[in-house]
Parts: C-alpha cells; structure tokens; sequence
C-alpha cells in the first residue's frame, strides 16, 4: 500500500495524545482487576436504561437484547485510542481496511481522497458499543422503542438506529469516567465516514464527523436528583466533541462547537439514538434511587390504605407485577387524568362525540381520558423513594411528585427535529396542562 502521507497523532501539539511529557509519569493504584481472581464482584461503571420499558422488555430481557445493561470493568481492557493518520486515494482504501485487528476511522473526502486514522490498543480503558446489530462487537442490543414499550421488530419496521450507533469509553481506573463518543467499529473494526456524511478538518489538523442521524445528549443540570432540571440537548460527534443541535437530524451542515462542554457522562445522562433514548445511572446514583424492594413495600402499603371506589364504594388495589402487565383486574384503580380522582373500573360518563376513552368525572364533572393506573417498576428511572402521588397523563403509570414533574418537563427528540415530553415508562407522549396529576384516593369508609 503506497500511502501518500502519514502523521502519528501522538506528536506534540495534536490535542495531547500519545504526548511525551518531561512531568513525573502518573502512578496508578493496584489493578483492581485482581479482585475478579478473588471471586469478588468486578467494578461497576454504571448502567445504561432504555426508556419505554419500565423494568424490562415486553418479549423479556434476553441476552444482550434488554431494556437496562450495566457496564462493569473487563477482564482485559479492550479500549482502544488514535494513533496514526493516513492520507490516502480511495482505491486503496478497502487494503488499508482489510486488517481487521486494527480499529480505524475512515473519512471519504472525495473519491481520490481519503483519511484514515489508525487506533491503537489502549490499556486503561474499557469499550462498550450499542446499537441495533446483534453482531458479536455490539455489546447492547437496542431496538427502535414506540409508545407502550414495544421494540420494532421484523423486516417491515424501518429501524432509524444504526447498526453501529455509539460507543462507551470507560476508564479502569477512579474514577471510571465514563464518555460517549457516536458510531461504533464494525465487524472490520473500521468506523466508516461516506462522502455524504458531515465531517470536517478540525483546526489542528485532525479528523471529526457526525453519524446520519446523529447521537443527542443531554445533561440535566443538577445532577439526577430531587433537585434536577432538564438540561440542553447537543450532538456528539465521532472524536467526543460536542456541537449544537443541526436543523435537522440527518443535516449535512455541523452546529457550532461547545467548548466549555465535554461527552463525560453523568448520573441522569440522557442519550438518544434516533429511535431510543437511554438513561446513564452511576453506581452512586443507583444508590440514591429507590430498590425493587422498596417498591414494592410502597405497593403494599398503597394496598393496605383499602382505598375505594367514591361511586361503586369497591375496594381498589394495584396488582402485583408478577400477575402481568397492562392486563386490568377488578380490582385496578383507574383515574380521570384531568382531575386526578381514582374510581374502579365502571362503564358511565362515556363521551362518545371524543372518544371512547373520554369520560366525566362523576365527582368534579370534568371531562377527559379515564385509564387505569399502572406503578412504575424501573427504579432506576425514579429520582427518588417518595411515595407513588402522581401519574402521568393519559398512560397512567404512578410515581413520585419529583419524578413526575422531571420527567414531565423533559422534552425527548421525535423524528428529525420535534421533542416530546413522554412517560418514562412506556413512552406515550404525555397531554394536558402538566403532563402528570395528582392522585386523589378516597379512603375506607368503616
């Protein structure tokens, strides 16, 4: 192969890789890798949760096709980092690729100009890649999620995810920071950028591009906690860098540079991939939500109030999440979502002339959907262990005030350039004034 220029990224001056440094060289503590040969649990990075599926896939978690995945430190690192850049003309491209144990990205600048960047093993760091391929490199399986938790599946849904759609780099060592960078290798181990796709000459002389559909994230200000605010959505490129959002999607020109913001993900970290948007957890944050137990505690203790039907004066309970889902018993509480007053199951107050959904509330008279209510099962969605007050509007799944009111507030991308709020848990778009309502139960009356 006759390459018509070379230049290795780690010389001094090109964004600092693979710089020498006359400084002391850093000292890192014991591998706590060892602790995998003394049967103890690896590190955990955090955990990646995809909403839509409040705790688990409709078909079941199976493999690497799940709705939650947590990232933990690998026996051996398999991260790799940039190493050497190659100019060369396009004919030669598919042999400077055809080494599948050296990952690369390669630019197509014209058909008689390509740049390949050659990456090199790196031993501090894990890789972990997502997307809709279940090819061995993918670590994650993600499938396009639409309102009710229901992945698209088959050849007749067009899945607007990549194959390959992004990467997760975590460092082995404290504190395991943890930075999303869009595209992943394939099965060449080779990124590959077409002429159509936006990319541009960085002002150190270097590559970066953005994927068709681009990779979105946003971090809420505030961390992801009781006090959280939904934060700004911007766009990741291949190399990490971070970029307003283009016009549209799929765009060929970039937005503009975010210099004072970085692709280190944090608790809350929302990343969408143009069909599914996952949630980052840390393990501290993990800590801080509340457990499967918990829940169900807080189920019991809802049940065990006996709150009743104001009308039919029947005893309501929330089923158990083993019974099934999204299958009412005669016991279901079910709630005007625009007043929020919890009834049972009853078939009056239709309002036929605005759908079969739309009933009036035989308390206040107000008019609107009557769904029953569902408990959120996917903790790791929560912002807290508050007490299931509130549920979203028109799905009806419960949950805290805070969580309710974050995620009401947090617009999600839609298509190539709308955003919805939509409940965390199955993903229907959410209505009215707020998006979520308060429940009103009325007690036992003996």
């Amino acid at each position: 192969m006759v390459l018509e220029g070379s230049t290795d990224v780690g010389t001094p001056g090109s964004l600092g890789l693979r710089q020498t440094s006359s400084k002391a060289p850093r000292i890192l503590p014991a591998p706590p890798s060892d602790n995998l040969l003394l049967g103890k649990e690896p590190v955990k990075y955090g955990e990646l949760i995809v909403l839509g599926y409040n705790g688990s896939l409709a078909s079941g978690d199976k493999g690497r096709r799940r709705s939650r995945l947590a990232l933990s430190r690998r026996p051996q690192a398999n991260g790799v980092k940039p190493d050497v850049v190659h100019h060369i003309s396009t004919p030669l491209v598919s042999k400077a690729l055809s080494n599948r144990g050296q990952h690369s990205i390669s630019y197509t600048l014209s058909r008689s100009h390509s740049v390949i960047v050659e990456y090199t093993h790196d031993n501090d760091t894990d890789m972990f890649q997502i997307g809709r391929s279940t090819e061995n490199m993918i670590d994650f399986v993600v499938t396009d999620t639409t309102p009710g938790g229901v992945a698209g599946e088959g050849p007749a849904a067009q899945s607007t995810i990549s194959r390959y759609a992004c990467r997760v780099i975590c460092e082995r060592w404290p504190p395991y920071t943890a930075r999303i960078y869009a595209a992943g290798f394939d099965a060449s181990s080779n990124i590959f950028l077409g002429e159509r796709a936006a990319k541009w000459r960085t002002p150190d002389g270097l590559m970066d591009g953005l994927t068709t559909n681009g990779v979105l994230v946003m971090h809420p200000a505030g961390g992801f906690s009781e006090g959280s605010m939904p934060g700004v959505w911007r766009e990741i490129s291949v190399c990490g860098n971070v970029y307003t959002l283009r016009d549209s999607r799929s765009a060929q020109q970039r937005g503009k540079l975010v210099e004072n913001e970085s692709n280190v993900l944090r608790d809350g970290s929302l990343i969408d991939l143009c069909g599914a948007t996952l949630l980052w957890r840390t393990p501290a944050g993990l800590l801080r939500a509340p457990t499967l137990k918990q829940l169900e505690a807080q189920r019991q203790e809802a049940n065990a109030a006996r709150p009743q039907c104001p009308v039919g004066l029947s005893t309501l309970a929330f089923p158990s999440p083993a019974r099934g889902r999204d299958v009412p018993d005669k016991q279901q509480p079910w709630v005007y979502v625009r007043c929020g007053h919890v009834h049972g199951y009853h078939s009056w107050g239709c309002r036929r002339e605005r759908g079969p959904q739309e009933r009036e509330c035989p308390l206040c008279r107000l008019v609107g959907p009557y769904v029953p209510l569902w408990l959120g099962q996917e903790a790791g969605l929560c912002l807290d262990p508050g007490p299931p007050s509130h549920a979203f509007a028109p799905c009806g799944h419960v949950c805290s005030e805070k969580t309710a009111r974050y995620w009401a507030q947090t617009p999600l991308p839609h298509g190539t350039h709308a955003f919805h709020a939509a409940c965390p848990f199955c993903g229907a778009w959410l209505t009215g004034e707020n998006g979520c309502v308060r429940l009103i139960f009325q007690g036992p009356l003996d």
